[in-house]
């Protein structure tokens, strides 16, 4: 290197470190320069969650569909039904009363001993009905005072039929032990002329068929006034008066409903069948 060369600091520091300058960076610097050229591109992800929330409400939707299918499948075959076989309810009748004794022993203590008769009759062609074993409570029909209690068997009662249906009465245990106000008063119907009014309950399930259709069992009660028992003087059975005695038939729900366990389409569900 002569005396006329010069020489630069740039130039001195570039060849202290052993490389040569190249040429200026551009400004203002690319994206490449920012980032790195070597950074993948950005892909956004698709969004999960929107598409379960769209699974889920298409779910909620076509179950509501088929709901409401069944509910109008169910409301037409009810209709169907009672088309049909228009069904009615069963009648029941008090048709005999006999007395052993009605009395107050010692200590107001009550034994009664009552043979029961009660008609059933079932006026559908198509209707039949069957009956879980019916709970009998007999009371006075003014002062609501237990006089005894008895049970008829279960029984299947068929199309167009009339089925008599017995029961004794007896009073047993504490709840015939009456206190003094109780006995006052039963006492006191008993002297009657016209012998002691009483009032009859009887409580069971029956559960219905029509055709192919069967209901599920529906508690009912059926309440009979207008009973008169005459209290026998001696050994004699005397014969209560059930000329004006009327029974009412009433259900735990709806009185002119029973429900009808129906399949259609290999779906079960419960179609309303109307007793009038």
């Amino acid at each position: 290197m002569t005396m006329t060369d010069k020489v630069y600091p740039a130039a001195k520091q570039a060849a202290a470190n052993g490389s040569t300058a190249g040429p200026n960076p551009a400004f203002p610097a690319t994206k490449g320069q920012l980032y790195g050229a070597t950074r993948p591109a950005y892909r956004p992800t698709p969004n999960r969650k929107r598409s379960r929330r769209g699974c889920f409400c298409a779910c909620c939707l076509w179950t509501t569909i088929v709901i409401l299918t069944l509910i109008f499948l169910a409301a037409v075959a009810g209709i169907v039904v009672y088309l049909l076989y228009r069904p009615h309810r069963p009648d029941f009748d008090v048709t005999g009363l006999k007395i052993s004794s009605l009395n107050l022993t010692a200590g107001n203590q009550l034994a009664t001993n009552i043979n029961l008769n009660i008609t059933a009759r079932n006026p559908n062609k198509k209707a039949v009905f069957t009956y879980n074993p019916i709970a009998i409570s007999v009371t006075t029909e003014k002062d609501g005072i237990a006089v005894g209690n008895g049970v008829i068997p279960s029984f299947v009662h068929g199309t167009k039929n009339t089925t008599v249906l017995k029961a004794s009465i007896t009073s047993t245990g504490q709840n015939y032990q009456l206190d003094d106000v109780a006995a006052g008063k039963l006492k006191s119907d008993l002297k009657g002329k016209n012998g002691v009014a009483l009032k009859l309950k009887l409580d069971t399930k029956v559960k219905a068929k029509l055709g192919a259709l069967k209901s599920p069992k529906v508690m009912i009660r059926v309440t009979c006034d207008g009973i008169r028992a005459m209290v026998p003087s001696g050994k004699k059975a005397t014969t209560g008066s059930v000329s004006n005695a009327k029974c009412k038939l009433n259900s735990s729900k709806n009185k002119n409903l029973v429900l009808c366990h129906h399949r259609l389409f290999g779906v079960s569900f419960m179609v309303p069948c109307h007793l009038s």
